[in-house]
């Protein structure tokens, strides 16, 4: 497989452009989904949203920190999946199908238990999950998971996207330069889902919102110990997916961009550093979750919908369908 086609034009080479452009114009489908909601066995739950005019092969999608349905690339993905034969469905991390979840954990970057009980509970009911692809944080999650489990994944293939692959490296590039405004929208979110989920159940923090303004404090003081962490530094010591990548048998596509404002480029792993499985396409550009190419603004086109699908096609066909 290669990438050599993906050249961003003139327009859109600055980073923070190919990061926020597909949020603020990028065409969102009109996709019809069919929810689900699967039961877990500490009595919380799982929303999952399939593509109900799709059939084939089944690939969940994964949405980074604060993502919904309704974030810029998940409609476009699950459509190009649709298109290439694939059943696409979007898994909801805990609270963020819109209906806060049960309990006074939260979902965090390295639940990667969650996503191995939906992958058991799909298949138990016959719905087995043939592939994965995982944005950002979802991504973060899906490569820690395939570590974890190496040949006992239960997974053919995977694409994760704009990886905080060391997440308090990402944590410290969000208080630096422009990147502040991405961590200011993401804060903003974060506390406004934690003020609503609380206001119908009883907080075990007693924490002042107002005085956290990074995503350090934030991590600090409400996800490490809603999740059992000793502290921010723990959570991202043990949920890190850059430790967990030479386990990865699965064959996996990592898409990065040296240019994402999100994390360094020191961060991204060379082919040294990840398991057999593990293919890079590592980009000069294409910011976070970005990738846009093509030759007007009205004539775009997403490396992301390219790619996922021929990657798929590749690993779990004879004819990709890539050129």
């Amino acid at each position: 497989m290669t990438t050599s086609s993906f050249a961003p034009p003139f327009w859109l080479r600055n980073p923070h452009l190919q990061t926020l452009w597909p949020k603020l114009f990028r065409t969102r489908p009109n996709l019809p989904v069919r929810r689900q909601r699967l039961e877990l066995d500490d009595g919380d739950f799982i929303d999952l949203a399939w593509a109900t005019d799709s059939s084939g092969p089944v690939v969940l999608v994964l949405h980074g920190l604060e993502g919904t349905l309704r974030s810029h690339y998940a409609l476009p993905t699950m459509q190009a999946l649709a298109l290439a034969g694939y059943q696409p469905v979007f898994m909801h991390l805990r609270g963020c199908s819109g209906e806060p979840n049960r309990l006074a954990r939260s979902y965090h970057s390295g639940a990667s238990a969650d996503l191995a009980k939906v992958l058991e509970l799909l298949r138990a009911s016959g719905q087995p999950v043939t592939a994965a692809i995982g944005f950002s944080l979802g991504g973060n999650l899906l490569l820690k998971y395939l570590g974890e489990s190496g040949s006992s994944a239960l997974l053919q293939a995977a694409v994760a996207i704009s990886v905080p692959f060391v997440l308090a490296d990402a944590a410290r590039r969000l208080e630096q330069g422009a990147s502040r405004l991405y961590q200011h929208y993401l804060l903003t979110r974060l506390k406004r889902a934690y003020q609503h989920k609380f206001s119908s159940l009883p907080s075990p923090l007693r924490v002042d919102l107002e005085t956290i303004t990074t995503l350090w404090d934030y991590d600090q003081q409400v996800t490490a110990p809603l999740n059992g962490f000793a502290g921010a530094e723990d959570y991202y010591t043990r949920c890190s997916c850059q430790g967990f990548l030479q386990g990865i048998t699965t064959p996996t596509l990592i898409l990065h961009a040296r240019d994402d404002p999100f994390m360094y480029d020191h961060d991204i792993p060379g082919p040294d550093q990840v398991g057999p499985g593990v293919e890079l396409a590592i980009q000069a550009h294409g910011g976070h979750v970005g990738f846009i190419d093509g030759p007007l603004p009205w004539r775009s086109r997403c490396l992301i919908d390219r790619l996922a699908p021929a990657f798929l096609d590749q690993q779990l066909t004879e004819s990709p369908s890539f050129s």
